[in-house]
């Protein structure tokens, strides 16, 4: 399978009390994508210090296809602690390298070859990088799938980022936390949260929209159909990168020909795979892996 699927947006260390892990949504998502036998790729920036070379020597480990441009700025990374209910809790430097990611002649190369692209609104801090992102999206093929995989934990956003975000997107990936916040940004609290996924399906003109509950299961919308699958009872080990491999897994069915309702279970299986695991980019089980095969 030789089509690109491209995360956009920030590469960060993940600073565990105890370990490094290589972090943020872009590779995650592109990692778990490689895993079903597309060329993934991790589109970033880096500083030109130590941190910056130890995340790519991390790529390589990886075997991760990326396109990482070095920048003057320090790298920056993420202090990740989990609470008692294994939900990651966050600290990002600001002002780093990923914050400033530059729009390049091999950026451009590589977005007219892109098929599927994933990007948040974290990755859109800073001006340069928000204006890298528009530049990309406007220069895919046509029939690319691009994906706003919402991230408002942070805060690191505006009505104008989310919308313009979702008005150069044809598929949405939300949670019942961000759902909220976007309800009350568009006056939309008395609606529930299925009808505001339909909302915003219309309003936008997307082709595609994915909420996750937590244990209270997910859902997809698009104009024909509603998939609703349950969350799988598993032991948590923690949930840093499971909404990214939910995304990945969900892609990678899709485009292999996969029905909505099959590739929603996919990804529900594999997202509570990665969830038993330690770390955000696991090697997945032969039995995720074979179903492309």
């Amino acid at each position: 399978m030789n089509k690109i699927i491209v995360g956009l947006g920030e590469i960060l260390w993940d600073i565990f009390p105890e370990r490094k892990i290589l972090g943020g949504a872009p590779a995650n998502f592109a990692y778990h994508v490689s895993q079903f036998g597309f060329n993934g790729y991790a589109l970033s920036a880096v500083g030109n210090d130590l941190l910056g070379k130890e995340i790519l020597n991390s790529l390589e480990e990886k075997n991760l296809n990326y396109l990482i441009e070095t920048t003057d700025y320090p790298t920056g990374t993420v202090q990740v602690t989990l609470s008692g209910a294994g939900i990651p809790q966050y600290e990002i430097c600001e002002n780093v390298a990923w914050d400033n990611i530059p729009f390049t002649k091999r950026t451009e190369n590589l977005a007219k070859r892109t098929s599927a692209v994933c990007f948040g609104s974290l990755a859109q801090r800073n001006k340069t990088s928000r204006e890298t992102i528009k530049k990309f999206l406007k220069t895919v093929p046509a029939d690319c799938i691009k994906i706003f995989d919402i991230n408002l934990r942070q805060h690191f956003y505006t009505k104008n980022i989310i919308e313009e975000s979702l008005k150069i997107s044809n598929v949405l990936k939300i949670n019942d936390d961000e759902i909220k916040v976007v309800a009350d940004l568009y006056g939309w609290k008395e609606i529930d949260e299925q009808e505001l996924c339909m909302q915003l399906l219309r309003r936008f003109a997307l082709d595609i929209v994915i909420l996750t509950k937590g244990t209270e299961g997910s859902f997809v919308f698009n104009n024909k159909e509603t998939s609703c699958q349950p969350t799988p009872k598993v032991h948590v080990a923690d949930t840093v990168g499971a909404g990214d491999s939910f995304t990945a897994a969900f892609v990678a069915a899709f485009m292999h020909g996969k029905p909505i309702p099959k590739a929603h279970q996919f990804a529900v299986e594999v997202s509570a795979y990665v969830c038993q695991q330690h770390g955000a980019m696991p090697k997945l089980a032969d039995a995720h892996i074979e179903l492309f095969r």
